[in-house]
């Protein structure tokens, strides 16, 4: 018996001997490589960023052609299995422009013309290129000329269009003149559209983007926009390429007639045009009429606005082409070895309005950065349990076209197969680190901040900077139109992740958004990149390699109690039944508790070291579980009127695209109620809450995991 014993002991201790000899290097030793100082390289992502702003890169032009070129290559040479996503799309481009103005109809010889021009600074050192930038406009802007007298509208938003209202000032039949920086370009345009203007000018006021005056300078001298500057982008309010709406575009498929995709509503029906701040204010002062408020106001050395209409007339005329033009994803695959079918994918856009040193290629050089390490991971030996996909968009300033073609391409595998979108648009604006996710990843981002270095203070973590004196970091929601996360989050409910350092840039969409700016403001010595690219793609390895996927529902479930409370505070006296919602609400929280005992049960059950079958199952079980959870708060038929967008959670404000809602469809109704005051109007809230509900419900039971 104790020979038997002895033979026993000396067994078990050969064997876990053997098993420690041959066990594999654990993932947590290749992540901790992955973020450490021996594998970042600022000035590799500087070198990046130099290559990739070279040239003005539009989409469909030779230099973004070039640019994913570059990118392919990097790729490749990191091992990546990679190639090229092309699209057929319409795009537009300017052909010709023209802006005047009459500051006093009885002095017709005063007439100002416009050069609507950017200027180039002593020194620059893209001069040699300058002339590659497009001239400024709005994509998918309509042709057309008009002449009328000019109304001031403040930024351009519903609230402003009432205070009008409130003044008696009747925008119908002018050309509003609007500020950028409250809501989205296009929301500017068909607001005015709805108003009953017939165009529209949107600049940038020295406020909001040249420093408000006084003695703050303007690029290259300081971070702030120059006079001359003007922020160009798109009008268009959907989303993916607007002839293929649903659908992905090819050589051969069906496509919508120019008609059709106007009756659409999706594409404005008057002229507009972006101008500097320089032109804007020379406008402003041949509006007379009423004082504006003092929140509608300019800087202090700013002439006074006021809101018209008139007595200044302005003339303005666009023409532009829309083509059928290639768009290239550059698409990345690193195949995982135990679950090759699913999908971690990162996604930045490439394509820029001109040179795009923050917007978009921080966030490229970023990724190429991601790229490099998993390159360097995987000659140490490390392969992902999951697949990993490493996506580089095309087309996104036109109305994030290619990443919407893309998704709407491969909807139903994504919706099978993917496990988290992770974002990164632009990486580094400035100091100031924020995230935006879907809720069960708030825990995550908290624990990976905390693994990463500030890179503005290296005596603390990101994750104590981003906290400062709170006791918690803000994460926003992805509801908005505003970055490729869109198609992913609000189309097919996939988790999904978006971060950044700094929000909002002076030179934003203009001709100095260039490396120089880059370098002398942005992140001079590239640390904000590194941070970026080492949060970015530890995230991205968490959710690969580990066994359980660290999705947290509770999170979720007590975001959705805050929204319930908004809501509640929205509906005073109006008679809406909320129990439903309120019910379902408290159901994913039973389940989210459920579903993290189990996995505890499966982890204090299970040996690690002879894992068998039905453990393997029991884990892969679970994760699917947690993995299609957010799916089940789409619904088929969509938002009322926008039934593209299925998530019934977050989704984009009707009137400004950047503007993310909790609760979407009952917000519109909301508002449809309260302008209208109908019974009819109100029932249709409570239907929305309904659907709502269901969705919640319907999460719960895929986490439960048992059929009714």
């Amino acid at each position: 018996m104790i020979i038997k014993t002895v033979a026993a002991t000396l067994l078990a201790i050969a064997t876990s001997s053997i098993f420690l000899l041959f066990s594999p290097t654990p993932k947590s030793f290749y992540h901790s490589l992955f973020i450490s100082s021996s594998l970042s390289d600022n000035a590799s992502i500087s070198n990046h960023l130099h290559t990739l702003t070279r040239r003005p890169h539009v989409a469909g032009q030779e230099a973004n052609a070039e640019a994913a070129a570059y990118v392919l290559s990097i790729f490749t040479s990191s091992s990546i299995k990679t190639h090229i996503a092309p699209y057929p799309v319409a795009l537009t481009y300017p052909v010709s422009r023209s802006l005047t103005l009459t500051p006093s109809p009885q002095e017709p010889q005063s007439q100002i013309n416009f050069n609507l021009q950017q200027e180039i600074y002593d020194g620059d050192p893209f001069a040699d290129v300058a002339h590659e930038v497009l001239p400024t406009f709005h994509a998918f802007a309509k042709s057309g000329t008009v002449t009328a007298p000019v109304v001031y509208v403040n930024y351009g938003s519903l609230e402003d269009y009432e205070v009008l209202k409130q003044m008696g000032v009747n925008v119908s039949g002018s050309i509003v003149l609007a500020r950028y920086g409250k809501i989205y370009r296009g929301s500017i345009v068909q607001t005015a559209y709805e108003a009953g203007a017939v165009g529209v000018l949107v600049y940038t006021d020295r406020k909001d983007y040249g420093g408000g005056g006084g003695e703050e300078k303007w690029f290259p001298d300081g971070k702030w926009l120059p006079p001359s500057g003007v922020q160009v982008g798109t009008v268009y309010n959907g989303l993916g390429d607007p002839t293929t709406p649903g659908w992905a575009s090819s050589e051969e498929g069906e496509r919508l007639s120019d008609d059709e995709v106007e009756k659409a509503g999706d594409v404005p029906l008057i002229p507009s045009l972006p101008v500097s701040a320089a032109d804007g204010e020379t406008i402003l002062r041949a509006i007379g009429g009423q004082v504006a408020n003092d929140d509608w106001q300019g800087s202090e050395d700013a002439p006074t606005y006021r809101v018209g209409p008139g007595p200044g007339i302005v003339h303005l005329s666009y023409t532009g082409k829309q083509v059928i033009g290639t768009i290239e994803n550059v698409i990345g695959v690193i195949e995982g070895t135990e679950e090759p079918d699913r999908f971690v994918i990162l996604g930045n856009h490439r394509d820029a309005w001109t040179f795009g040193a923050v917007d978009p290629n921080s966030g490229t050089a970023a990724l190429l950065e991601i790229a490099q390490r998993l390159g360097k991971l995987q000659k140490r030996g490390w392969k992902p349990r999951r697949t990993i996909v490493l996506c580089n968009w095309d087309a996104e300033e036109y109305g994030l076209i290619g990443s919407t073609e893309w998704v709407e391409e491969n909807r139903q595998m994504l919706a099978s197969r993917a496990i988290a979108y992770l974002n990164v648009d632009s990486a580094v604006y400035g100091p100031g680190f924020w995230a935006s996710a879907t809720p069960q990843l708030d825990e995550l981002l908290k624990q990976a901040t905390q693994q990463v270095q500030d890179p503005d203070n290296s005596s603390q973590t990101l994750y104590q900077s981003w906290v400062g004196s709170s006791s918690s970091p803000t994460i926003n929601r992805l509801g908005s139109g505003e970055s490729d996360f869109a198609a992913f989050v609000q189309h097919v409910g996939i988790p999904a992740a978006d971060m950044a350092f700094g929000k909002g840039y002076p030179v934003y969409h203009s001709m100095y958004d260039d490396f120089i700016w880059m370098q002398k403001f942005g992140d001079p010595m590239f640390q904000r990149h590194v941070a970026v690219a080492s949060l970015w793609g530890l995230v991205a390895l968490w959710l690969a390699d580990a066994e359980f996927l660290p999705f947290n529902y509770h999170s979720y479930a007590l975001e959705l109690q805050r929204h319930m409370k908004d809501l509640e505070d929205e509906l005073p006296d109006k008679n809406i039944n909320l129990a439903p919602l309120f019910k379902s609400i408290e159901e994913l929280k039973k389940a989210a508790t459920k579903i993290n005992s189990q996995r505890e049960e499966i982890e204090q059950h299970k040996s690690w070291q002879f894992i068998g079958k039905n453990g393997h199952f029991k884990v892969r079980e679970l994760n699917d579980r947690l993995m299609m959870a957010e799916r089940a708060f789409t619904d088929q038929d969509g938002l009322l009127g926008r039934s593209w967008y299925k998530h019934l959670i977050y989704g984009p404000s009707k009137h400004d695209d950047y503007g993310s809602k909790s609760f979407p469809g009952i917000d519109e109704a909301i508002e449809k109620a309260k302008s209208l005051k109908t019974a009819e109007s109100w029932k249709l809230v409570q239907h929305e809450v309904w659907r709502v509900a269901r969705a919640v419900r319907h999460a719960s039971q895929i986490i439960n995991g048992e059929l009714t």
